[in-house]
């Protein structure tokens, strides 16, 4: 099985009893992860030495050249185990680093001090080199100190250091088969704890951003509201007036003049079908009929039909409420419109359901990536959604096409 992050399987699936090939391969991979956490403990040790060290020196420039150096390494290092975790896992562990960028070196101190982030990396440190080096190397050790035993023992030509090392080889195997799956869950979990978010931090953050987004959600519903008032004065509002106009004017020479009252009572009637129009258009743009009649499923089967590359569709969608499905439609019209425009791809997909409680969708192609989600474009995209507490992901390589995907909690109707 392969999870979204490429390991073979979340941990928590891996069996804790049963010996088949699938469990063997996925400890081995474990006790190979946890030679590698031990070999990053010793790094994380001495660093977390070397920074305990340069506290006391922090007057001095001495102190601040070691600390300027050795905070980014700790962060490095974290980052790095940060990622392994996410990965194995199968779940997030983000951290949310205070901005130093385009600060000077004091001031970027400053900050570092203040922030709680550059504090966990420390803590990290030392647990990483203490309690987590130990347990790292309990896998380890179980697996291969028996055998190299043995082999020692072998070579210095010592019977009964060779015998007691091969009669604790099968006890060591066994230990080391129930113990390495819950030792690596717990050595990752304690990593996720200590370098993930709290939970005041991650409410604190949330409550940022739901202010955040409720900001910029009054601030393009006033300019939609513009836009709306916009296009009527020019549009439908210009034309009705127009005709209006030669109404009256045909009223007038209806007795005097009567084909040219005509020929204005058929510019009115013109004129009207023209304003009738506009507000067609403008009221699609507002909630297209599409979505009201049959659904956003419709809805994007109806956005791809224009597109000038096939645009595969695979969507299992319930109704949802109005809101969340004009904001998804306009989402997507605006990912599909980057990729007719920009992307260079031969193929394109949207693809999505609805599990009872999130909307998943993806909208996908093969072109030449590097999209930027900090572009107009996106970032509107991504301002539409988090109105509605949805998060947009973008994952653009250079060469290797790009997927957009969004999440939506809601209920279906």
């Amino acid at each position: 099985m392969k999870t979204s992050h490429g390991w073979s399987a979340p941990l928590s699936a891996v069996p804790a009893t049963a010996v088949d090939r699938a469990g063997l391969v996925q400890r081995l991979r474990l006790t190979a992860l946890s030679a590698g956490h031990a070999g990053a403990g010793i790094a994380a040790l001495v660093l977390a030495l070397l920074m305990t060290g340069a506290f006391p020196a922090l007057l001095s420039l001495t102190g601040l050249l070691m600390l300027w150096l050795l905070v980014p390494l700790a962060a490095g290092l974290a980052r790095v185990h940060r990622t392994v975790a996410a990965r194995v896992l199968d779940e997030p562990v983000t951290a949310g680093y205070a901005d130093t960028t385009g600060r000077n070196p004091v001031t970027a101190m400053a900050i570092w001090v203040r922030d709680p982030a550059r504090w966990r990396d420390f803590a990290f440190c030392w647990f990483a080199g203490t309690g987590g080096l130990a347990m790292s190397l309990v896998p380890v050790l179980l697996l291969v100190g028996p055998a190299a035993h043995v082999v020692i023992g072998a070579a210095q030509g010592s019977l009964l250091w060779s015998t007691t090392a091969f009669l604790l080889l099968g006890p060591a195997l066994l230990g080391w088969w129930f113990v390495t799956v819950p030792l690596v869950r717990a050595r990752l979990r304690a990593d996720q704890a200590i370098l993930g978010h709290s939970r005041s931090e991650r409410l604190r953050r949330r409550l940022d951003q739901v202010v955040e987004s409720r900001t910029a959600t009054v601030d393009h519903n006033a300019a939609e509201l513009r836009r709306i008032e916009r296009d009527l004065h020019d549009g439908a509002q210009a034309r009705i007036a127009a005709a209006g106009m030669n109404v009256g004017l045909a009223e007038k020479l209806v007795y005097t003049d009567p084909d040219s009252a005509v020929e204005l009572l058929r510019e009115a009637r013109e004129t009207t079908v023209s304003a009738l129009e506009d507000l067609r258009t403008l009221v699609r743009g507002i909630h297209p009929p599409v979505l009201a009649d049959r659904g956003l499923g419709w809805g994007v089967e109806a956005l791809a039909i224009p597109i000038p590359i096939p645009v595969t569709v695979a969507l299992r969608l319930p109704r949802l409420p109005p809101p969340v499905e004009s904001a998804v439609y306009f989402a997507v019209a605006e990912c599909l419109a980057n990729v007719a425009k920009h992307a260079r791809a031969s193929r394109a997909w949207v693809v999505g359901d609805h599990d009872g409680d999130t909307l998943r969708l993806t909208v996908g192609d093969d072109g030449e990536g590097g999209a930027d989600p900090r572009g107009g474009g996106l970032a509107g995209v991504a301002r539409r959604l988090a109105a509605f507490d949805g998060t947009l992901t973008v994952t653009s390589p250079a060469g290797h096409g790009t997927e957009v995907r969004m999440e939506v909690r809601c209920q279906a109707r």
